[in-house]
């Protein structure tokens, strides 16, 4: 599959993200998304529905489990002693795939915007969570499906999200 034919469709209802290659379904995962339900509004902490492409791809090569903050790794690896002595922090490993929304007043510019809101596909160190609602508006994956989604997709691929 090349990151240029790939294209990521993401099923709230379904919880799952399914990347194809033109008509073939190539790929299943069980996800998280909001726990507040789909919507666009900056603070809303939900998941924005309609036509996204994936604006930058973090974390290239690091180890599975790497926690990121402001998209740069802290140098910890996720681990129960990690988990519970920030038990408030919202978890960002693995990898990330950061968002930008591609339809004007729905999911991009002003207080709808995708990528301003930081909505992010990301790995999880809950996976026991993964599919229901668990996120604060980002799609969370397993930590081994989101590094091999990271390493069949690019910039550019685009995101469809639907209820």
């Amino acid at each position: 599959m090349k990151p240029d034919t790939a294209f990521i469709y993401i099923s709230v209802g379904k919880q799952t993200l399914t990347v194809v290659d033109g008509n073939r379904n190539k790929r299943q995962y069980s996800i998280s998304t909001a726990r507040n339900g789909p919507g666009e509004l900056l603070g809303s902490e939900c998941t924005p529905l309609g036509l996204h492409c994936i604006a930058e791809m973090i974390g290239q090569g690091t180890a599975e489990g790497t926690v990121f903050i402001g998209r740069k790794p802290t140098g910890e690896v996720s681990s129960q002693e990690v988990l519970k002595e920030f038990p408030d922090r919202d978890w960002i490993v693995t990898r990330i795939m950061w968002l930008r929304g591609l339809e004007p007043g729905k999911n991009l510019d002003g207080k709808v915007d995708t990528k301003a809101r930081y909505i992010y596909i990301h790995g999880t160190p809950y996976e026991e969570f993964l599919g229901k609602p668990n996120s604060k508006g980002c799609i969370q994956m397993g930590n081994r499906n989101i590094v091999e989604l990271f390493n069949i997709v690019g910039v550019g691929t685009k995101v469809m999200i639907q209820e």
